[in-house]
C-alpha cells in the first residue's frame, strides 16, 4: 500500500523531517490513545490509512522520510500541511508566508518515483508488483482551501481554485496508473463546516449561516460538496480512459456527516462540534491555545468525541470512516470487495 496526502494521512513524515511549524504533534496528548506516545499523526491515535492497512493484513505504513526502513510492503508519502497545488500557486496569491511546507502532491509523487527502483527493476516486474498494491491518493486539497480561507480569501476566489485542485489530483492518479497502479482510492473532502476551527474563526450571529439540523456552517459544507462533485466527475472520466484500473472514490463527507446527525449512534456522547483537545471557547478551539500548546488540555475519553483538535478527527471517528469505506456504501465500490474482485 502506498499513501499520498496531508495531515489526515501523515504517519510521521513531518515529524521525521524536523520541520515543525506544528510542533505540538511531537508530544502528548498527540498519540495518547493507541500508541501512547506521539508518532507524528495529527490525532490521538490511528488514522484511516492505519485502519485500511490493518484490514488488509499489512503493517502500518512507515513514513518515507524515515530512512533505513523496508518499504517492500508499502510507504507513506503524506506530509502534514501538504497541498495539491505547488507552492508557486500560493506564493503568487500572497499566501506564501502561511504555507507549512513546500511538499505538494507533485513532490510526493517524485519521492515515490525515486523509491521505485528499490522495489522493482523492469516494466513487467513493476506492473506485477503495483497491480497487487493499493494506492491512496489523498486526502489532499483540504489545505489548499484552508490556507486561503483562514487567511482572508473570499469564497468566490477560493471556489475558483477547485477545478485546478481537482485536475492535479486526477492527473496524479493518472501518473500512478501509468507507473503500474491498478487499485486506487481517491478521497473527497470532509464536511469542513462542522470543524471546530471553522466554527470558531467564522462564527457569526447570523442564524441563517448554520444548518438547523446540526449547527454546521452551511456555506463551507456546500463548498466541500462542490469540490467532491467535481472530483467525482473527473474520476469518472479517468475510469473511461483507463478501464483496466479500479478507481475508487472514497466519500469522506458521506462517511462523516452521519456523526453530526446521530452522534449517539456512533458512541459520540460528547457531541460532534466541540474538540476533545483545546483551550476553551464555545467549541473548545482557541487559536492562541491550540491542542498541545500551553493553556490547552485533552479530554479523558477521546473516543466519545469526533473532533480531536479542531481540524483533525479522533481515532474513533477515523475508525467509523474506515468501516464505511472498507465495507459500506461510502467507497464506490467498497475497498474490500474491489480488491477481492
Amino acid at each position: 500500500m502506498f499513501s499520498f496526502g496531508d495531515s489526515l494521512a501523515d504517519t510521521g513524515n513531518l515529524l521525521v523531517s524536523g520541520a515543525l511549524p506544528f510542533p505540538s504533534i511531537s508530544h502528548l496528548p498527540y498519540g495518547m490513545t493507541f500508541f501512547h506516545h506521539p508518532t507524528g499523526r495529527c490525532s490521538d491515535g490511528r488514522l484511516v490509512v492505519d485502519f485500511i492497512a490493518e484490514a488488509l493484513g499489512l503493517p502500518f505504513l512507515p513514513p518515507y522520510l524515515e530512512r533505513g526502513r523496508s518499504f517492500k510492503q508499502g510507504a507513506n508519502f503524506a506530509f502534514s500541511g501538504a497541498t495539491a497545488l505547488d507552492p508557486e500557486f500560493f506564493i503568487s496569491r500572497g499566501l506564501g508566508p502561511v504555507l507549512w511546507t513546500n511538499v505538494s502532491l507533485s513532490a510526493q509523487l517524485k519521492w515515490f518515483e525515486e523509491m521505485k527502483p528499490s522495489l522493482c527493476s523492469t516494466v513487467k516486474e513493476c506492473s506485477e508488483y503495483f497491480s497487487k498494491s493499493l494506492f491512496l491518493v489523498g486526502e489532499i486539497g483540504g489545505n489548499d482551501y484552508n490556507y486561503a480561507f483562514l487567511f482572508g480569501k473570499s469564497m468566490k476566489e477560493v471556489k475558483s481554485y477547485v477545478p485546478k485542485v481537482v485536475k492535479v489530483i486526477t492527473t496524479s492518479a493518472e501518473r500512478l496508473i501509468n507507473q503500474g497502479a491498478v487499485h486506487l482510492m481517491v478521497p473527497g473532502n470532509l464536511p469542513v463546516g462542522c470543524s471546530a476551527a471553522y466554527l470558531t474563526l467564522f462564527r457569526t450571529p447570523n442564524k441563517a449561516a448554520y444548518d438547523q439540523r446540526n449547527g454546521c456552517l452551511k456555506e463551507f459544507n456546500s463548498f466541500a460538496k462542490y469540490h467532491n462533485s467535481l472530483l467525482q466527475r473527473s474520476l469518472e472520466t479517468l475510469r473511461h480512459k483507463y478501464p483496466h484500473a479500479r478507481i475508487m472514490y472514497a466519500d469522506y463527507y458521506g462517511a462523516a456527516i452521519p456523526f453530526v446527525h446521530s452522534p449517539q449512534h456512533f458512541g459520540f456522547s460528547n457531541g460532534v462540534l466541540r474538540t476533545c483537545c483545546g483551550g476553551g471557547g464555545p467549541y473548545n478551539f482557541n487559536i492562541s491555545a491550540r491542542c498541545g500548546h500551553p493553556g490547552a488540555k485533552a479530554c479523558m475519553n477521546p473516543s466519545s468525541y469526533v473532533n480531536w483538535d479542531g481540524i483533525h478527527l479522533t481515532e474513533a471517528a477515523y475508525r467509523h470512516i474506515s468501516i464505511a469505506l472498507l465495507h459500506g456504501s461510502q467507497s464506490v465500490p467498497p475497498i474490500l470487495s474491489n480488491l477481492s474482485g
